[in-house]
């Protein structure tokens, strides 16, 4: 029974362990990265539900990061949140990142269907492109006033840019 008990707790996955991971590879670029992103991908597809939510608010490189531990995480369950970043983010550095973890794991067979669904995404991303849907711009280069769908223009701070 104590056996049992023990195993229960390693399988306890704690949200704020999971944000602090994300706040590392959103907040910082340097050597903390690689660690962080380690410890991340040991939760598997429990962190994949916080990584998206940071994909809305970080700031580019910030975003890179996220889609790295989406990649080291390795599950089909990032497939969506990849196909909306490849076809919405504002940073086209951004949007690739996204559609070339889909490619990879589009070409890498796997039994769980990650690659059936990467292929299915890309496809997508394919019509969505041909049909002029992609992300939303601010200011003279878009509509004016009218946010975007995902992350954000710039790294937010409280240092106010002139």
């Amino acid at each position: 029974m104590l056996l049992l008990s023990t195993v229960g707790a390693c399988e306890e996955v704690s949200h704020r362990d999971i944000g602090d991971e994300v706040n590392i590879l959103i907040r910082l670029d340097d050597q903390m990265v690689a660690a962080a992103t380690d410890r991340l991908a040991r939760y598997r597809r429990a962190a994949i539900p916080q990584i998206e939510t940071a994909m809305h608010t970080a700031a580019p490189k910030g975003r890179l990061h996220l889609i790295a531990a989406l990649e080291k995480i390795g599950d089909g369950d990032a497939v969506p949140v990849m196909r909306h970043i490849a076809v919405f983010d504002i940073t086209a550095e951004v949007r690739d990142a996204a559609e070339g973890l889909l490619s990879r794991w589009a070409a890498a067979p796997d039994k769980k269907g990650r690659a059936t669904r990467a292929q299915a995404a890309l496809a997508e991303i394919a019509r969505r492109r041909a049909a002029g849907i992609g992300p939303l711009q601010f200011g003279e280069a878009g509509m004016p006033g009218v946010p975007s769908t995902v992350g954000a223009p710039e790294p937010v701070g409280s240092d106010p840019k002139p």
